[in-house]
């Protein structure tokens, strides 16, 4: 059943991506990370491979607008200019090269690199700021074609550059927001279609607005100490599940 035009999504799969959308978007405010991860996993179970990564970006595209939107005050604003520069030339180059790595090396690589950066902050300062968040848009972005879910990628060096867990949410939202729309503009180069999904996406968006709202209120009565706490906790588990994945498809066990 197409609910609403929907394909193959009935009304209680529509309504459940609804509030997926919603929990999972409390969860990416609420632990600076995870949220689109979590998502993604969800949409895979039911989305064919080749709507699952535009749609998604679509939907964390509102997530992230919303999310920037309701926290701005927060954003470290001069961290943006060479963060888009390098989103921009990281969908450039995704749009238009073909990768070579196969997936359980590329999440070897950034489930390692996770660790490292997690467990060892100052690794996150290395090197001039601007340079830094340059490279990192590149590479969120060039990734993102590829996996969709980079937050998690950023998350650690955001973290090294916020004085307060507020505004380690709110950059993050900002960065993620300019790296979907990049991603969306490499996505129309490439020729993806979703539209049939708009219905979808729009609910979704909807919903992850009112998560983020919740997320934020949540958030400013914690401590920011367990906010660091459940960051590095979220990140080194979603690390350890790429280095799991990498090992399996390597044949490891």
């Amino acid at each position: 059943m197409d609910f609403l035009g929907t394909p193959d999504i009935g009304p209680w799969l529509f309504f459940g991506f609804c509030i997926a959308s919603m929990i999972t978007a409390f969860v990416g405010v609420f632990t600076g990370t995870a949220g689109g991860v979590i998502l993604l996993a969800l949409m895979a179970l039911v989305m064919p491979p080749s709507v699952l990564i535009p749609a998604h970006t679509v939907v964390q595209l509102g997530s992230g607008i919303s999310r920037a939107v309701i926290m701005w005050r927060y954003v470290m604003r001069h961290l943006l200019p060479s963060f888009v520069i390098g989103a921009a030339l990281g969908a450039l180059a995704g749009a238009k090269t073909f990768v070579a790595l196969s997936p359980a090396t590329l999440q070897f690589i950034i489930g390692a690199f996770i660790i490292f950066i997690t467990w060892m902050p100052k690794l996150g300062r290395v090197g001039g700021e601007k340079g830094r968040f340059g490279v990192l848009g590149f590479l969120a972005t060039f990734l993102g074609v590829f996996v969709s879910a980079t937050g998690t990628l950023l998350a650690p060096f955001i973290a090294a550059a916020s004085p307060d867990r507020r505004n380690h949410v709110a950059t993050q939202g900002a960065m993620m927001t300019f790296v979907h729309i990049a991603k969306l503009v490499a996505f129309g180069f490439i020729g993806f279609s979703i539209w049939a999904y708009l219905p979808l996406m729009v609910c979704m968006i909807a919903t992850g607005t009112v998560g983020n709202w919740i997320g934020e209120m949540a958030l400013a009565r914690t401590t920011e100490q367990r906010f660091r706490s459940i960051l590095k906790i979220f990140l080194t588990g979603l690390a350890l599940e790429l280095l799991w994945r990498s090992a399996r498809d390597f044949g490891l066990f």
